[in-house]
């Protein structure tokens, strides 16, 4: 057994999430960490609501609200749809905790005392009619190296380029269209310079990684510049340093504290658990933590501040970027083992786009459609290593014809028949070569899906169980049960084996199909917990802060990654279908509300 930490992209609370964010961290995610337990591992899997930066405070002006109450509203939002999906989540917090201020000025103060993060002056980008920061994604205007007119404050999307907002031609901002007033400002930058030879021996050591993941990477550090970690903005964690602290126009900068979140909500599950240094199993370099791993799962475009930048600040606090320094009170910390990178959703051939309504809520989809559904095509037809399109007629056809008449076939014809003809799961006689043959390749499956699932190919992983289901499916019409009437023996025997591969196939499944996983185990006869569910408990800031809805759970129940014997005899009753046939109509009424015009 190892310590696996499952450390999940931190969803922004400006707004709802939709079905593309949870196909890049939720889902792949919890598949991999509801596997991880299963097959004996000590997992912590941790997240939260990104809750501050310029967004919010833009947002929230617009509404009339303050950033605080913007970001309660869509903390709870996000709880309850992720929620709904079934993720796993040990701890499921938020960035505007006591606790996570806390870690968050450690990490800067260490970060400082061994020397890697620096004051400088720079020219800031303000809001005339605001007096507030613009961010550099906020300022648009003509690319000085290619002409193009839609280049961004940060970067240039035409040519690729790095920029600054003062350097582009016609400078505007994407708020309001007034032309930002630059100024001196004084700010602190993190010294990713410092850092480039020990990310690059750290990146060199890296062994299975999704290729365009690690090649990206060690692209990044051959330009790594100095990069600022405060802003000139009232809605942030303070800066703890003398002069500083006090100062209601700067903060530290949301990216910074945004990755400190896997470190803050670890911190934070551990002072909830009753073991405030639980933590460290998962995170200490020395001792505790040597057979610790760590897994990051986000979507593409996090790969910079997941792969670079959160270990350089990993390095810098442990004392091991070029400047040298000693480790902070937490001490030396893990550096992550891999970066799971997915690639985009696209909907109906288009981006994801709430204000042109291209766009299907989280929440929006689970009232009208089952959560495993969604579950099911974001693991089989998901952007897993490519960018993938969600179109409603391929959703229909995957729920349709794999869900519901693969799956749930098998299920409700081997259960129907047991319950009429015996009303029990019926005893196995002398065993066929066929009943074997079925029996072995179930058995033989649970290596080879969950290595696959170890390794993050997900879409593999899931379409070998169904391969399972399959065989089973055809084991079943070609021994024909239903004929054997006058053969109650070997009915039976039929019977024991197909129920046996429904259990094996339901234990597969289970990672990918919680929720289905344990009505599918009550219908075999099965009591108490098969598939762990989260839930949401109100608690109270530990650090005197208002309270909040968190994500937990105790997941220690439930079944093991093993074929596990069914007991002859068990009650079984007539089955009730798994899954909901969904009618051809959807799509049509679908398309409709992406384009309500038409």
């Amino acid at each position: 057994m190892s310590h696996v930490l499952a450390a999940v992209a931190w969803p922004y609370a400006n707004g709802p999430r939709h079905i593309g964010h949870v196909s890049g961290f939720g889902v792949p995610s919890d598949v991999f960490s509801r596997y991880m337990r299963m097959a004996g591992h000590d997992v912590l899997m941790v997240s939260g609501t990104d809750e501050h930066g310029t967004p919010i405070q833009v947002q929230a002006d617009k509404e009339g609200v303050t950033p605080r109450e913007l970001a309660d509203r869509y903390n709870r939002v996000i709880v309850e749809d992720l929620h709904g999906l079934g993720l796993s989540y040990d701890l499921f917090t938020r960035t505007t905790t006591g606790n996570h201020y806390a870690v968050v000025q450690e990490l800067f103060e260490g970060l400082h005392r061994n020397g890697y993060i620096v004051p400088k002056v720079t020219m800031g980008a303000i809001s005339p009619s605001t007096g507030r920061t613009l961010p550099d994604r906020y300022i648009e205007g003509t690319c000085p190296i290619c002409g193009y007119d839609s280049a961004r404050g940060d970067q240039c999307d035409n040519c690729g380029n790095q920029l600054d907002p003062i350097d582009l031609i016609n400078p505007r901002s994407k708020i309001n269209g007034e032309t930002p007033q630059f100024v001196e400002t004084e700010h602190f930058f993190l010294d990713l310079p410092a850092f480039a030879q020990a990310l690059g021996k750290w990146l060199d050591s890296r062994e299975g990684w999704r290729p365009n993941v690690l090649r990206f990477s060690k692209n990044l550090l051959d330009d790594l510049q100095p990069r600022a970690i405060t802003r000139d903005l009232e809605w942030g964690v303070p800066i703890p340093l003398e002069g500083w602290r006090d100062r209601a126009d700067k903060r530290i900068y949301v990216w910074f504290d945004a990755v400190i979140g896997y470190l803050s909500a670890s911190i934070e599950w551990a002072r909830r658990s009753g073991d405030p240094e639980a933590w460290r199993r998962w995170w200490a370099a020395d001792g505790e933590g040597e057979e610790a791993r760590g897994y990051y799962f986000m979507g593409k475009d996090n790969i910079v501040f997941h792969s670079v930048i959160w270990p350089a600040l990993l390095l810098g606090y442990s004392g091991e970027g070029d400047r040298g320094g000693e480790p902070g009170d937490l001490g030396r910390l893990n550096l992550p083992t891999e970066v799971v990178s997915s690639e985009f959703l696209t909907m109906e051939g288009r981006k994801f786009s709430s204000s042109r309504q291209v766009v299907i809520y989280v929440r929006d989809f689970l009232d009208r459609y089952d959560a495993d559904a969604l579950r099911y095509f974001i693991a089989v037809a998901g952007p897993e290593s490519q960018d993938t399109d969600f179109t409603w007629a391929e959703f229909l056809r995957r729920n349709n014809d794999e869900l519901v008449a693969g799956w749930g076939n098998l299920v409700n014809r081997s259960v129907s028949m047991a319950a009429k003809n015996f009303g029990a799961i019926p005893p196995a006689a002398e065993l066929t070569a066929e009943d074997r043959a079925l029996l072995e390749t179930a058995q033989k499956a649970f290596p080879h899906v969950g290595g696959l699932i170890e390794k993050h190919r997900q879409k593999q992983a899931i379409t070998e169980a169904m391969r399972v289901v399959g065989e089973a499916n055809k084991y079943l019409s070609d021994q024909a049960p239903w004929k054997m009437k006058d053969d109650r023996e070997r009915m039976g025997t039929v019977l024991h084996v197909a129920l046996q591969a429904v259990s094996d196939c339901n234990t597969l499944l289970t990672p990918f199909l919680p929720h289905s996983a344990q009505k599918v185990h009550e219908l075999l006869g099965g009591t108490g917990v098969h598939a762990p569910m989260p839930s949401i408990v109100q608690v109270e800031d530990l650090d005197g802060g208002p309270s909040y809805p968190i994500l937990t759970g105790d997941y220690s129940a439930g079944a093991r990654w093993e074929s596990a014997p069914i007991e002859a005899g068990r009650t079984l009753a007539p089955p009730k279908p798994v899954f909901r046939k969904l009618d051809p109509s959807i799509v049509e009424e679908e398309l409709a509300r992406l384009d309500p015009g038409k």
